[in-house]
């Protein structure tokens, strides 16, 4: 069974430039997460923020939930090396 498409800025009718982005820090590696409505749902937007034009991923809430748990047990801490 295919999983279903993830919908992209286009479909959440989202425009990047109008987000209120959150930084994750003030260095080169920094991430923007901007949290937003579409189709009837929530969604989490993150982006490089050295690259604001860059691609934007697209999450659900479930996932979002999965990474930041994730990231509070120390699952990425290596994901560096």
């Amino acid at each position: 069974m295919k999983a279903p498409r993830k919908p992209t800025l286009d479909d959440l009718g989202v425009e990047p430039e109008t987000q209120a982005w959150r930084r994750s820090s003030d260095g080169p590696d920094a991430i923007e997460v901007a949290f937003v409505s579409g189709l009837g749902q929530p969604w989490v937007l993150m982006r490089v923020a050295e690259d604001p034009d860059g691609r934007v991923l697209v999450y659900d809430r479930r996932e979002w939930e999965a990474f930041v748990d994730g990231a509070k047990k120390g699952e990425f801490d290596d994901a560096a090396d």
